[in-house]
């Protein structure tokens, strides 16, 4: 006995329907994923989360839409939107991860050794920056990680030099205390 089946085609649910990308978002694209692949990984200092940022920051700017057609400075929004997404990044990663500090018998904290490795101060540092102000940690990563001057920051951001110089300083002295027990004397 010879069963007849119908086939039967529906739309499927779980389709979602493509996203058309204008042609000055593909460009965008195509001209600074590298800038903020490297900015994210710089700050992050992990390739699967650099390339999360990356992809959060285009999706950022498709969702804005005609708006996005209209930046000024795609270089310098790209670039500062990948800091804030990498600066999130490491903050949420922090908010999911707490870690006891260990106890020596005595009931007295151990310090940290003066001579921290690469990667303990690296992320040393990344926990500190997620601990500052988003303006405060802005700035730094700009200014030390993107290795731009305090002109060009000034510039991108659309406040004084002398504001910037403050707020590197200010910053530097946060991060000097926190980052004490990696750096031993050296602060």
């Amino acid at each position: 006995m010879k069963e007849n089946h119908k086939r039967c085609t529906l739309p499927s649910v779980l389709e979602e329907p493509a996203i058309a990308i204008p042609d000055e978002l593909q460009k965008a694209f195509q001209d600074h994923h590298g800038l903020v692949f490297r900015t994210a990984y710089r700050i992050t200092g992990n390739a699967g989360d650099a390339e999360d940022v990356l992809q959060t920051v285009f999706l950022r700017l498709i969702r804005r839409g005609e708006r996005a057609d209209q930046l000024k400075s795609p270089e310098s929004y790209l670039r500062r939107a990948a800091i804030n997404a990498a600066l999130d990044v490491i903050r949420s990663r922090q908010a999911d991860q707490t870690v006891p500090l260990p106890e020596e018998p005595s009931g007295q904290l151990q310090t940290a050794p003066s001579q921290a490795s690469t990667f303990d101060l690296r992320r040393g540092l990344a926990r500190a920056m997620a601990h500052l102000k988003p303006r405060s940690s802005e700035i730094f990563a700009l200014r030390f990680i993107e290795g731009l001057g305090n002109r060009q920051i000034a510039q991108m951001l659309g406040i004084s030099q002398v504001r910037v110089a403050v707020i590197v300083h200010r910053t530097r002295q946060q991060l000097r205390a926190e980052l004490r027990p990696y750096l031993g004397d050296r602060s």
